[in-house]
C-alpha cells in the first residue's frame, strides 16, 4: 500500500523494486527543487543500482512508497547520476539546517523532512522536524522537537549552505563502509569535506579504506595533522601504508611521527616492500598462536565482530614470540578444521600440511595465482628465517587485480532508458525539471 506521507531519512536504504518484484536498488536519497513561496517539490530520487552507481529516479515513475520498499514502472535511464543548479538534496544537503521560526519563537535544526504526496505522481515537503537548541547549560541530552510547516520556518543563512553535519551522519550510521564511502563521494566536495571532519575516526578509516587512492588523498589532505594521523590509527597497516605512500614524503613522515608508535611501526615495515609483491600487499595483524592453543582459543579469537572475515578464515602457529616476526612459522589451521574437532584439541596436531607460505618479494601475480589454484582467501608470509611477518588476504588481492578506478567506473553502457523486467510499463507522460518522464 502506498503512503501518501513518508519521512525521507526512514526512505534511506529502502529497497526499491520494479512491477515485477525484482529489486532496482535501494534508496540513497531525495531530489527536491525550491519554489518562490511553497513548499519544496520532489522530483525524484537517487537510487543506488548494482556497482554502486547512482542514478536519478523521477518520481513520476514511482508507483508506490511503503512498508519499507519502492515500486517504480521499471523503467530507468541508467546515466549517471549528476546534480544540476537548484536542486537540492535532502539528506545531504537540507538535514542539519539551521532555520529561524516566522514567528520569532527562535531557532532550529532540521533532522527529518516528511514529503507529502500532493497528487497524482506529484510529492512536496510537507512537514519539517525540527529541534531546537538545548535549553540551559545542561551538558546532556537535547531540546524540545517540534514539527513546522516550510512556510512557518526560513533558513537562517543563504539557500544552500551547508549547516551542521550532525544529523546526516545520524542518518549513515548503519551504512556499511563501502556503502558510507560511495555516499561520502556523491557528495558536494564542500560538504564531503566537512561531513569527513565530524565523522568519528574509526567510521572514517572505515570509510577511506574503502575510496580510490585519489579521493583518499584529497580527503586526508583537508585534514590536519593530529586529526589524519588519528584516522590513521584506526586504519589497516597496510591500507594506511598504501595512504601514505601517496603523500608526500614530508607529510607521510609527519604523519608517521604523530602516529600511535606500535601502528606507525607496522606501517614503516610495510611501506619498505614494493607494493606489487606480498610483502606490500600483506597485512601485519594475523591471528597468531602457539602450538599448545586449543581449538576453544583459536576460535574464540575469529569470533570477534571486528576482525575481517579473510583474517578469521585461519589461524598462523608459530613458536614464539608471537607479534610479526614470530618465531618460527610453523603452519595454518583452517577454522572449518577446528569446527570438526573437540574444543581441546591442540592446534599443533591440525596443521595443513599443504599450505606453503610464500616470501615477500613474491610477486602479486603470483600470489593471486596461488590463492586461485589452491582455494584460498588468505596466505602466510615468510623472511628469510621463516618468521611469519604477516598474510596476504583475498581482498588486497582483488584491490590489486581490478582496476585503479574499479569503485568508482561503472560505465555508461546504457544511456537510454531501459527496462528492469521483462515487460516495459509505460511511462505516465508528466514532466519534471529533468525532462518527460
Amino acid at each position: 500500500m502506498s503512503a501518501t506521507r513518508v519521512f525521507v531519512a526512514r526512505l534511506a536504504g529502502c529497497s526499491v523494486f520494479d512491477p515485477a518484484g525484482d529489486r532496482v536498488g535501494k534508496v540513497r536519497d531525495v531530489l527536491v527543487v525550491y519554489r518562490n513561496t511553497e513548499s519544496p517539490r520532489v522530483v525524484g530520487l537517487i537510487v543506488e543500482i548494482p556497482g554502486r552507481r547512482r542514478v536519478f529516479v523521477s518520481i513520476g515513475r514511482v508507483t508506490s512508497i511503503g512498508a519499507g520498499q519502492i515500486i517504480t514502472t521499471g523503467l530507468i535511464n541508467l546515466r549517471r547520476f549528476e546534480q544540476r543548479g537548484g536542486e537540492v538534496r535532502v539528506i545531504a544537503e537540507l538535514l542539519g539546517r539551521q532555520m529561524v521560526l516566522r514567528d520569532g519563537s527562535g531557532e532550529a535544526t532540521i533532522e527529518d523532512v516528511a514529503i507529502e504526496e500532493s497528487g497524482p505522481g506529484e510529492w512536496e515537503v510537507g512537514e519539517l522536524y525540527l529541534r531546537r537548541p538545548r535549553a540551559g547549560a545542561a551538558p546532556f541530552g537535547k531540546g524540545p522537537s517540534l514539527l513546522a510547516t516550510w512556510d512557518r520556518v526560513r533558513e537562517k543563512n543563504a539557500p544552500g549552505e551547508a549547516q551542521s553535519a550532525e544529523q546526516l551522519i545520524a542518518t549513515y550510521s548503519d551504512l556499511l563502509p563501502a556503502d558510507l564511502a560511495s555516499t561520502l563521494l556523491d557528495l558536494p566536495e564542500e560538504r564531503r569535506f566537512e561531513v569527513a571532519g565530524e565523522l568519528p575516526d574509526d567510521r572514517l578509516a572505515d570509510a577511506l579504506e574503502e575510496m580510490p587512492e585519489q579521493e583518499q588523498v584529497e580527503l586526508i589532505t583537508h585534514l590536519d595533522d593530529e586529526r589524519a594521523a588519528d584516522v590513521l590509527d584506526q586504519m589497516e597497516p597496510d591500507d594506511a601504508a598504501d595512504l601514505i605512500a601517496q603523500l608526500p614524503d614530508e607529510r607521510g613522515e609527519a604523519l608517521l611521527g604523530l602516529m600511535q608508535p606500535e601502528e606507525a611501526e607496522d606501517v614503516r615495515f610495510l611501506l619498505n616492500y614494493n607494493p606489487e609483491t606480498a610483502g606490500g600487499l600483506m597485512t601485519t595483524e594475523p591471528i597468531i598462536l602457539s602450538a599448545d592453543s586449543t581449538v576453544a582459543e583459536g576460535l574464540a579469537l575469529i569470533r570477534r565482530h571486528e576482525l575481517a572475515p579473510a583474517l578469521g578464515a585461519a589461524v598462523c602457529v608459530t613458536l614464539p614470540p608471537y607479534e610479526p616476526p614470530t618465531g618460527k612459522f610453523l603452519g595454518v589451521v583452517h577454522f572449518q578444521r577446528m569446527l570438526r574437532y573437540p574444543p581441546h584439541e591442540r592446534l599443533g596436531t591440525l596443521l595443513d600440511p599443504s599450505l606453503e607460505p610464500v616470501s615477500p618479494e613474491t610477486s602479486a601475480a603470483e600470489v593471486s595465482r596461488i590463492l586461485a589454484s589452491y582455494n584460498l582467501v588468505s596466505l602466510p608470509v615468510v623472511d628469510e628465517k621463516h618468521r611469519l611477518v604477516g598474510v596476504v588476504t583475498i581482498d588486497d588481492v582483488l584491490d590489486y587485480l581490478l582496476p585503479d578506478d574499479w569503485r568508482s567506473s561503472q560505465g555508461d553502457e546504457h544511456p537510454e532508458p531501459v527496462s528492469t523486467s521483462t515487460a516495459a510499463i509505460p511511462t505516465r507522460g508528466r514532466r519534471t525539471s529533468r525532462g518527460t518522464t
